[in-house]
């Protein structure tokens, strides 16, 4: 085994790690978790073609397409001269399990070995894979990113369902950028205020609820599929942009969602196979922590009332029940399905799977539960849409108006 660059203590006064810009705004939260640390962090913003190429130029042919735009887009960083590689380090996640998102790191640490050897790579993860990296997550900063999280979604949800309507363009991101600021202060100083969730709940929705809006009935659509595509904005070329542009509005599943759809698996695999263990025990645990959270969020937007909540989290599970197993855990396994049913029951009809190169799950699950959803939905307006390097965005954006050409106001 060839000997990579390692993330030692002294570097976390010395170095910037760039983080991958996957989900915008929940990772500048937790971004500012991390600066509570000490640890200097900036989210990438670079999404011109070059990020595709340089993927294209360090991953081989047959790695799923969110390995290659992450190191992608790390690699352009890194050439582009913006960064000093003696001060500088890389931050990927890594989810365990079947996913092929585990092995991103190997691939980016021979990518980064041949060009940069200096610029070590660290790994976030929640599954011991990494043991001899001096980024490490304490039981304190893992609460605090399940606040970031649930903070997250409901900005993210508000933020959609705003600009959609707005009638002041730019309103609903002065009031996005204020509360990223205003809790990322928090939790970059250690002000246990973000713990006061009723109170700031109440005043993010009420915020963004002072914002004058269109009367205006606009096709919903819906976005699911693979977790880095569905999210990232290099990913699947501005979707959510793209779909306010042509007068829709985008709805956007929780992450919550697949932070739960991990806990649950190992809890439920325990009692699949009937072998009860510590760590089941433990996520069981901690996915009724987060439940109770997520259980929280989704009352008071309801007390609320101008804004709709994430999915119940329970309520999936029932829904996923009825199409396919949840020991069905490869990749995204059985939540998209769940989530295009939830979405199809709840009045968004029209949905978009992102479908990457390379994901065979994600295509089992997506593409070969949509028919049986649409059977027992049949209002439901589902389109896969597949990226990959050789994908034009006028083909994709082509696609989608296709789709939109049948869909209905609801």
């Amino acid at each position: 085994m060839p000997e990579y660059a390692k993330f030692t203590e002294d570097m976390i006064k010395t170095h910037t790690i760039l983080v991958p810009d996957m989900l915008p705004v929940h990772f500048k939260l937790l971004i500012a978790i991390f600066e509570s640390k000490g640890y200097k962090m900036e989210l990438l913003q670079n999404d011109s073609r070059a990020v595709v190429d340089e993927g294209l130029k360090n991953v081989h042919n047959d790695a799923c397409y969110p390995a290659l735009l992450v190191i992608g887009q790390f690699m352009d960083a890194l050439k582009s001269g913006k960064y000093d590689p003696d001060k500088t380090a890389l931050l990927i996640t890594q989810t365990g399990g079947g996913c092929r998102a585990s092995n991103y790191i190997h691939l980016l640490r021979k990518a980064v070995a041949r060009n940069f050897p200096q610029v070590p790579v660290v790994s976030l993860n929640f599954s011991g894979l990494e043991k001899d990296s001096a980024f490490q997550i304490s039981v304190s900063m893992f609460i605090r990113m399940l606040y970031a999280v649930l903070y997250g979604d409901l900005l993210m949800i508000c933020y959609n369902k705003c600009r959609a309507y707005e009638l002041n363009k730019g309103e609903a991101e002065k009031v996005l950028n204020k509360w990223q600021n205003k809790l990322g202060d928090f939790f970059r100083t250690g002000n246990k205020e973000y713990m006061k969730t009723k109170r700031l709940y109440t005043a993010i929705l009420e915020d963004f609820a002072a914002i004058k809006l269109s009367d205006e009935k606009k096709i919903r659509v819906g976005i699911v599929g693979e977790i880095y595509v569905k999210y990232s904005p290099l990913a699947n070329n501005h979707l959510e942009d793209f779909l306010i542009s042509e007068g829709c509005e985008p709805v956007v599943p929780s992450l919550l969602e697949f932070v739960m759809y991990c806990a649950a698996g190992n809890f439920n695999d325990a009692r699949i196979y009937n072998n009860i263990t510590k760590s089941s025990i433990f996520n069981k645990i901690g996915y009724d922590l987060i439940y109770s959270k997520q259980k929280e969020l989704i009352k008071i937007m309801n007390a609320q009332g101008s804004f709709e909540p994430p999915h119940d989290f329970e309520h999936l599970r029932s829904l996923a029940d009825k199409y396919i197993n949840q020991g069905v855990v490869m990749g995204e396994g059985w939540l998209i399905p769940a989530e295009m049913a939830a979405l199809a029951k709840s009045g968004v009809e029209n949905i978009i799977c992102t479908q990457p190169f390379g994901c065979l799950p994600n295509h089992i699950v997506a593409k070969g539960m949509s028919r049986a959803i649409k059977q027992d939905n049949p209002n439901a307006n589902i389109v896969a849409i597949d990226y990959d390097p050789g994908a034009t965005r006028v083909n994709q954006e082509n696609r989608i108006k296709l789709m939109l050409a049948n869909a209905k106001i609801g």
